[in-house]
């Protein structure tokens, strides 16, 4: 289990992705754009185990949010999703920050097993910031 944060402007996408992730017993909060994502990200100290954010939306990019949110929490592993080849070309300039792109569409098996495999290269839980607490 982790406390991951949904940071997607689609809230079809949003609730569907929240919900695949809530029922592989992960905690999650969830935004609808870059800058509610980094209020989150600020409201909680950082204390995510992965943030999950789309590319693409309004007001602040998941591009931006990620460059503040590292800036701000170093370490906090962030997964990024886009639909778009050139937004997927812009972050893989950010390697030292996020740790994968998820490609849309992709079906809720794909984004539960994509988070499994971010948290465990980063080797975040939601147990072991428990124990560091």
């Amino acid at each position: 289990m982790a406390k991951l944060l949904i940071v997607e402007d689609d809230e079809s996408v949003r609730t569907l992705a929240a919900r695949a992730l809530e029922r592989a017993g992960h905690i999650v909060d969830v935004a609808c754009d870059g800058a509610q994502g980094l209020d989150c990200i600020h409201a909680e100290k950082g204390a995510f185990d992965l943030i999950v954010s789309d590319i693409r939306m309004p007001e602040m990019d998941g591009i931006e949010m990620a460059q503040a949110a590292a800036a701000a929490f170093p370490g906090l592993p962030i997964l990024l999703m886009t639909g778009y080849a050139d937004q997927r070309e812009r972050a893989e300039e950010l390697d030292a920050i996020i740790v994968d792109v998820v490609q849309k569409p992709f079906t809720l098996a794909d984004i539960r097993d994509r988070v499994s495999l971010a948290l465990a290269r980063t080797g975040q839980s939601a147990a072991a910031f428990a124990g560091a607490a």
